[in-house]
């Protein structure tokens, strides 16, 4: 008996890899898995209806164009980058069937710019039924918008709260319609900074990419309060972390010590989302058939998601509102 115990002992030692791979191949592969997320599930025609998107030639811009346009839709990709938009198009349309997809310019960094694609639209589209304010910038340097603001509060705040009311009135025409924002989980660690809003006195790259989507998720709050009994929703969201374009200021703009120190986040890279995996939660918030009648929440994951407290705080969203409308010319 003994000896049959030494033997089994010896055995299990000498072929021990085999199990530890099989195990640490099914433990990636579920925390791919996890990552990877939900997927957005309904069948949803958009046939007749007409959608625009920002940012929607790279990314999950683009891969929320692709699914909306297979689902029927008029698809308008409003970008900074026409020779990368139009690229973007040709892509579009031949991986949905769907020719029904045109490119209008904009500069989310100059309200010039958004005033003049939402005249555009308004002049040329009789409808707008679902709005995604997508663009965004992370983690640049203290960088200005052609109208002197901070760049990342611009880009991803400002620029979109100005293109969305400037588009309320076709909005309301084609209700139901709904407006959905691309925020982040990083909201978690955003504080509106009142006294110091484009972070003069002490630019952070990381502080300003929180604020700037902490105030996505409180504008949504108050857009849907402003805009009960219209038929239009607006719905916030985090898509996840996902290998785009977005993070490409990050080595720029932080020091070595903030590099070394977020290091080992680099790991967790081949588990993160593609931007297929990205887009399902914008693509939910913008079809699925039981968000009808929900206004103003935030998801995750295509689902229902609590976000940071300040982000439920109403004085904070109105106030954030006043000083925006003030900002861009609409107080």
């Amino acid at each position: 008996m003994d000896d049959y115990i030494s033997q089994m002992k010896q055995f299990v030692n000498e072929h021990a890899t085999g199990p530890t791979i099989v195990i640490a191949g099914a433990g990636l592969f579920a925390l791919r898995r996890h990552m990877a997320g939900r997927v957005c599930r309904s069948k949803a025609r958009l046939d007749g209806k007409t959608v625009l998107i920002t940012g929607a030639n790279t990314g999950i811009g683009k891969e929320t164009a692709v699914d909306l346009a297979r689902r029927g839709a008029r698809v308008i990709l409003a970008c900074r980058d026409m020779g990368r938009a139009n690229r973007a198009a040709d892509e579009i349309r031949k991986r949905s069937g769907n020719g029904n997809v045109v490119v209008k310019q904009l500069d989310l960094a100059s309200l010039k710019s958004v005033r003049a694609l939402a005249a555009d639209v308004k002049a040329s589209e009789e409808r707008l039924d679902i709005l995604i304010n997508n663009a965004g910038i992370m983690m640049c340097p203290k960088w200005k918008t052609e109208d002197g603001f901070e760049m990342q509060f611009g880009v991803n705040h400002l620029g979109h709260f100005l293109l969305t009311n400037s588009l309320l009135d076709l909005l309301k025409k084609s209700a139901p319609s709904r407006v959905v924002n691309v925020s982040s989980l990083g909201h978690e660690h955003g504080k509106m900074h009142f006294d110091d809003i484009h972070l003069d006195k002490d630019y952070d790259p990381i502080i300003s990419y929180c604020q700037s989507k902490l105030a996505n998720i409180l504008f949504t709050r108050e857009l849907a309060w402003r805009l009960s009994g219209t038929g239009v929703t607006a719905y916030s969201l985090h898509p996840g972390a996902i290998r785009t374009e977005l993070g490409r200021h990050v080595t720029q703009s932080m020091s070595l010590w903030k590099l070394m120190k977020y290091a080992h986040l680099m790991l967790l890279w081949p588990f993160v989302k593609s931007p297929w995996e990205g887009a399902q939660t914008t693509i939910y918030c913008a079809v699925d058939e039981s968000l009808q009648n929900v206004n103003g929440l935030y998801y995750s994951d295509c689902a229902p998601k609590q976000p940071k407290l300040q982000a439920c705080d109403d004085a904070s969203a109105k106030k954030l509102w006043d000083i925006s409308a003030s900002m861009v010319g609409l107080a």
